[in-house]
């Protein structure tokens, strides 16, 4: 039972409020078009310094953790500005323009400072964007319907990267892998006009921080919150999770770079493609299994269990044929990891009000562990091969495995009957 709940288990949750068509059409266009803005230009950018730029492994690795670790820092700082904000709608406009901003730093200026100085603004505005949109769905629905609404973010999500991932496969393959940046800028100022069509007046404040309704008390004390077992369980295994995840993409990038060359960008689409797809009937399966009784965790470890299979596969096969396969898997990981993260999150942040930074902490462990999956992975790779390195991530996912299956309790509270959950909105 998390913090609050054994305090306000004895009052009754509405089931949940019914946002205007215009905030839900203004939110699912967010949710489309954000797809390519929130992780930045991603592979694609592994693809460009290694094609168009010839950089090196390790190079290229602190680059690509320099947006994680960028957003490591900002992460806190993020969560604790969307909680008392009430201007949500422009925090994630603004974060999707700088990210805008980035991609045209790129590929405008040579050298690494500018790489390195975009991925931080990147990293930065990612801080930004996951807590933002999740606030905004919380107070636009309520608590109860958020497990659907969550999952129905997700599906429009990779329905975005879906198509975003066609487009930036046929703009890098007959326009030059310039265009795939041009491309996540048009997505940036789409998504802002998606903004414009969610009512302000219809976003509760109170139900967007994890407050009650009812309730006029201030947030809970941050270190009580992560004073708690089941909070620092979770975000290490948060962390442990990227740690083991993150670098495969780019490191099978780099091999379709070097075996294939010419092809990459329409290979990588085609990974991108496959994962997002199966990531959209995921989403949409893990709001289902939600809605039947189904609980956090068990869903949750399908996921952990996912990572060591990708890796050894991974390391036995290069062909390009076999790595778009494999990324059937991460579509399957990633697109439960999408859902039950903030669902978790929710649970744990009950009542206190602290829903926000609690996601703030989760991307931080995003970042921690994506950064240093790059990192570390970058090096261990320039120095003994790709085979090593997707072995060495394939026994930090095993790690990952066991410690969430020993440490993490189930967060689903008891009375969460199918026959109690609203339909999302």
């Amino acid at each position: 039972m998390t913090i609050m709940q054994e305090e306000n288990r004895k009052k009754p949750e509405g089931a949940g409020k019914t946002p205007s068509a215009s905030s839900i059409t203004g939110l699912d266009l967010t949710n489309f078009f954000l797809a390519d803005v929130q992780g930045g230009v991603g592979p694609y950018l592994t693809v460009y310094l290694s094609s168009a730029r010839h950089w090196q492994a390790g190079p290229i690795g602190i680059a690509m953790a320099m947006a994680g670790f960028a957003a490591a820092v900002c992460q806190i700082p993020a969560g604790l500005l969307v909680d008392s904000s009430i201007h949500k709608r422009a925090l994630v406009a603004v974060s999707a323009l700088v990210t805008a901003l980035a991609c045209l730093l790129i590929i405008s200026m040579s050298g690494m400072a500018p790489v390195l100085a975009a991925q931080i603004l990147m990293g930065a505005a990612a801080a930004v964007i996951p807590p933002a949109l999740a606030a905004i769905s919380l107070g636009l629905v309520g608590r109860r319907r958020l497990p659907g609404r969550i999952s129905r973010n997700q599906g429009i999500n990779h329905c975005g990267s879906f198509v975003s991932a066609i487009l930036a496969g046929v703009c890098g393959q007959y326009l030059g892998l310039n265009w795939i940046f041009y491309l996540v800028c048009g997505s940036a100022i789409a998504s802002a006009c998606g903004l414009l069509l969610i009512r302000p007046t219809e976003i509760d404040q109170k139900i967007a921080r994890g407050s009650e309704d009812d309730n006029n008390e201030p947030p809970i004390a941050i270190g009580r919150l992560l004073s708690q077992r089941p909070v620092w369980v979770f975000l290490c295994a948060i962390v442990l999770f990227h740690l083991g995840n993150a670098a495969m993409l780019p490191f099978a990038a780099q091999v379709m770079a070097k075996s294939h060359p010419g092809a990459e960008a329409v290979t990588l689409s085609a990974c991108v493609i496959v994962a997002q797809f199966v990531m959209m009937l995921v989403a949409w399966g893990v709001g289902r299994a939600m809605a039947h009784g189904i609980g956090r965790k068990p869903i949750f470890l399908l996921a952990f269990a996912i990572l060591p299979i990708r890796g050894l596969l991974f390391s036995w096969f290069d062909a390009p044929y076999a790595i778009v396969a494999i990324q059937i898997l991460d579509g399957i990981a990633a697109g439960i990891f999408g859902v039950i993260a903030v669902i978790i999150a929710s649970d744990l942040t009950d009542g206190t009000g602290r829903f926000n930074f609690l996601q703030g902490m989760v991307a931080l462990a995003v970042g921690i562990g994506g950064g240093l999956s790059n990192l570390i992975g970058g090096y261990i790779v320039q120095y003994e091969g790709y085979r090593v390195g997707f072995l060495s991530l394939t026994a930090i996912a095993i790690l990952a495995f066991v410690f969430f299956l020993c440490l993490m309790p189930e967060t689903r509270e008891s009375d969460e009957s199918p026959s109690k959950l609203p339909q999302a909105a």
